[in-house]
């Protein structure tokens, strides 16, 4: 008998029953291929089905999370490894997906827990090899090179581990599926397999995946949708600093960041990332302004930069980086309305330090300031600007005032500049001198001498 063919699309995982060659759900061109229809679709998480129960009804004891060592990853998942959750850890070719697992990996192995090591890329002997490079001993975890998800999750029932590290999902593969690996068929199902395994044997799955050149994960959509958490290990591959976030986590926030930097001996811990993004901050240079931005609960020191120069067309450039580009047209606008700034005849350009990503509105004031600095050629003078600014020209309050003052105050800085309504939020402001403005005119004569 005729098995049933289909044509999927390697880019969304759009579906259909004859080849097309332009995918009506991404717009990708030449992306479908033809592949059997797996006979095993919509396999039952669990071996037996249960019945509905009250939520009161259910057994529940708070599990201690697991601690992996690394007080960033911790931080960016909540506050440990939840057992039995699935997570997934994208990020470009290089920029050391692999060194983190296999260095959370050891720290849990020399802590006693089991932690099995799957990978698909490198045989044992080289995993060894960046172990020694590395400095890892390993203590109880387990190596095996391995692409057969079949074998993979014997291993796991056998050994059963606390934590399972796949490396990587695109070179994992069920012997069912006729389709290659890393193919949109394999990715799905082999995610599926991995979830259900996870969810059984109460083991936290960890799984590697690659990246598109368009900056999103390899594989279906749905495989963000299935697992517990979605981590991005983000950064310039010639640079040293990495920046860990979380764009989904059903067991903490997704606003908290960790920062590594690579050394020679793998990825170390930033214990201070505000001091490491005002590195290389010039003095007395204008143009540039200092905010403190909140990400998840921790508060970060960074240089917001902005360059004023007159355009040679009709239609002045404006060019963002790190820093939404309408919000930054939208604050332009404001400057012009109610500072009669003339930019109409000038190019703006706009960027924050270190590669952080900017997007809450209490930088607003931070960024219009270093645009007056640059405009006019005066340096800001030595002070932390914090405030959203109103289309009306008000400066509003923001959260966590206190958080964000006393990082300041840790850094060296003897004076900020915050939203006249948050004066009233602070209680400790030892070793630092509060100024509160009302007004975006006020705020921005505050910071020049």
């Amino acid at each position: 008998m005729k098995s049933k063919r289909r044509f999927v699309c390697q880019q969304c995982g759009f579906e259909s029953i004859k080849w097309m060659g332009r995918c009506p759900e991404c717009d990708s061109w030449n992306s479908f291929a033809e592949e059997p229809v797996p006979s095993n679709a919509g396999v039952s998480f669990l071996h037996e089905h249960q019945k509905p129960r009250l939520l009161s009804e259910i057994d529940y004891s708070e599990e201690e999370r697991i601690k992996t060592g690394l007080a960033e990853l911790d931080r960016v998942l909540g506050g440990g490894i939840v057992p039995g959750s699935l997570v997934l850890v994208g990020g470009d070719p290089g920029i050391g997906k692999s060194t983190l697992m296999l260095q959370a990996g050891a720290k849990l192995g020399a802590t006693g827990k089991i932690v099995l090591y799957v990978t698909g890329e490198e045989s044992s002997k080289q995993v060894k090899l960046r172990a020694e490079r590395l400095g890892i001993s390993g203590g109880y975890l387990y190596i095996v090179a391995e692409n057969d998800l079949d074998v993979v999750e014997r291993h796991v029932r056998e050994l059963l581990p606390q934590v399972v590290i796949i490396d990587s999902i695109q070179t994992a593969y069920l012997p069912q599926l006729e389709s290659a690996p890393g193919s949109i068929s394999q990715v799905r199902e082999a995610t599926l397999r991995l979830l259900k395994l996870s969810k059984e044997t109460g083991t936290a799955v960890f799984i590697v995946g690659h990246v598109t050149k368009e900056g999103s994960l390899a594989g279906p959509r749905t495989l963000e949708h299935m697992v517990d958490c979605v981590l991005y290990f983000e950064g310039e591959r010639y640079q040293s600093y990495r920046v860990l976030r979380a764009v989904k986590n059903r067991f903490g926030s997704t606003n908290e960041i960790g920062i590594f930097e690579m050394q020679d001996s793998g990825l170390a811990e930033v214990d201070s990332p505000s001091k490491f993004l005002l590195s290389g901050r010039p003095g007395n240079s204008p143009g540039s302004a200092v905010v403190c931005t909140m990400e998840g609960t921790r508060p970060l020191l960074v240089e917001v930069q902005a360059l004023t120069c007159p355009t040679g067309f009709n239609l002045p450039r404006r060019q963002t980086s790190g820093i939404d580009y309408n919000r930054a047209a939208l604050l332009i606008a404001v400057l012009e309305k109610k500072l009669g700034l003339n930019l109409a005849h000038e190019d703006v350009y706009i960027n924050a330090a270190g590669g952080i990503k900017l997007s809450e509105p209490a930088v607003d004031l931070a960024v219009i300031t270093a645009i007056v600095s640059s405009f006019k050629n005066k340096p800001v003078r030595d002070v932390v600007i914090i405030g959203e600014v109103g289309l009306a020209g008000e400066v509003r309050s923001v959260g966590y005032i206190e958080k964000r003052v006393t990082e300041a105050a840790k850094l060296g800085f003897k004076e900020a500049i915050i939203p006249y309504n948050n004066m009233r939020d602070l209680k400790n402001t030892t070793g630092i001198q509060i100024s509160g403005v009302k007004e975006l005119k006020d705020a921005v004569e505050a910071a020049f001498d």
